[in-house]
């Protein structure tokens, strides 16, 4: 899968992400759910379990930036 495929998928925090973690999303992509490490796109947000995201950036084989598809 190349980097322009990943950027602009939606997916769903599994693991929280935030400033100083790791986080987890899990991706619909390749006709399935897989889940990718994921980290803030701008660094210093906290997406919690449940918050509906959106790939900003994929970094092979299994990372992804990931920012907030909706406000609050």
């Amino acid at each position: 899968m190349d980097d322009a495929s990943m950027v602009g998928l939606v997916g769903r925090v599994t693991g929280t992400v935030g400033p100083g973690l790791v986080g987890e999303v899990m991706v619909r992509v390749r006709g399935g759910a897989e889940h990718f490490l994921a980290y803030a796109a701008d660094g210093t947000a906290r997406l919690d379990r449940g918050t509906v995201v959106m790939v900003v950036e994929y970094l092979p084989p299994r990372t992804v930036y990931v920012t907030a598809a909706y406000d609050n």
